[in-house]
């Protein structure tokens, strides 16, 4: 009887330790698990990468590789199957998940936070981050090297994971569609820019051609007021008019010679002949005949 109460006893206190140690060890893991959710310092994963040369300089490349670090998607890569795409991407200086780069060149980050086991990720599972690395290299004045790097980075599990090269290859497909749109944007601004200077070379030429019609019309009136200038000058050599009040038309130079018609006060005459007392002279109906010099007066 005694032994059967010992027994009963001991067991007692055995399932009370067994208790205690399931609380102690459910309050741990109570406490374990938002540590968990932190950022665990561990070696940076090595990635594969991709590398390409672009046949363009440091400038154009940076500012193509810089439009994709800016879009906010992380490409090659997706969550959910209705979501084609993983935006929510931001741009970033620095990142834990990768080696320090020490070698030469630019260096650009994205990250993505809280993805859910993103596609193209090695053995990917649970909640974590994604971070792109972008490496901008100058060859030489006319070409530039670009160096894609993507790592996705389990929070829970504390575990990094390589791109199976898809994102890297997305990534550079949008540097080189963004490298190509800034080319065919300067190719159609170089094409607009000709377009406007053979238009203003153009526009130059109407405008000199303007100016040497205007320079011959100028010209022209110039030599048609001289012209009118000299006729009004050879008009008043040629032309005389009868003194008031009048005179008559003779056939001769003489005074005894008969009258051809009586002409009436101030009408022009044309000269022809010229003599030292008599003009020659031709009447505006066409009838010639001779006047004395005295009767006539040079035209006002």
């Amino acid at each position: 009887m005694n032994i059967f109460f010992s027994r009963a006893f001991a067991k007692a206190r055995l399932q009370r330790a067994l208790t205690r140690r399931f609380a102690l060890f459910s309050l741990a893991i109570s406490l374990l698990v938002p540590l968990a959710a932190l950022p665990i310092p561990q070696k940076p994963l090595a990635t594969a990468g991709i590398t390409r040369e672009f046949s363009a300089p440091l400038t154009d490349v940076r500012q193509a590789v810089i439009a994709t670090q800016k879009d906010h998607i992380i490409h090659g890569t997706k969550v959910f199957e209705r979501e084609p795409i993983l935006t929510g991407a931001e741009a970033a200086e620095s990142s834990e998940l990768f080696e320090p780069w020490s070698d030469p060149g630019e260096v650009y980050y994205k990250i993505r936070k809280d993805a859910v086991a993103p596609r193209h990720f090695i053995a990917t599972g649970d909640q974590g981050t994604i971070a792109v690395r972008y490496v901008v290299t100058p060859v030489d004045a006319d070409r530039t090297r670009v160096r894609i790097d993507a790592v996705y980075y389990e929070t829970a599990h504390r575990e990094s994971h390589a791109s199976d090269g898809t994102v890297e290859k997305s990534e550079m497909k949008e540097v080189k569609d963004a490298l190509d749109s800034m080319l065919q944007a300067e190719m159609e601004a170089a094409d607009a820019r000709r377009r406007a200077q053979s238009a203003e070379l153009v526009r130059q030429s109407y405008i000199r051609q303007l100016e040497d019609e205007s320079t011959r019309i100028e010209k022209a009136n110039e030599q048609i007021k001289n012209l009118e200038q000299e006729i009004t000058t050879l008009r008043h050599e040629l032309q005389r008019r009868i003194k008031a009040p009048g005179a008559d038309l003779k056939a001769a130079p003489f005074q005894s010679s008969a009258s051809l018609k009586a002409l009436a006060a101030y009408t022009d005459v044309v000269i022809l002949i010229v003599t030292p007392n008599w003009f020659g002279v031709e009447t505006p109906e066409g009838q010639r005949g001779w006047l004395p010099v005295s009767q006539l007066e040079p035209l006002p």
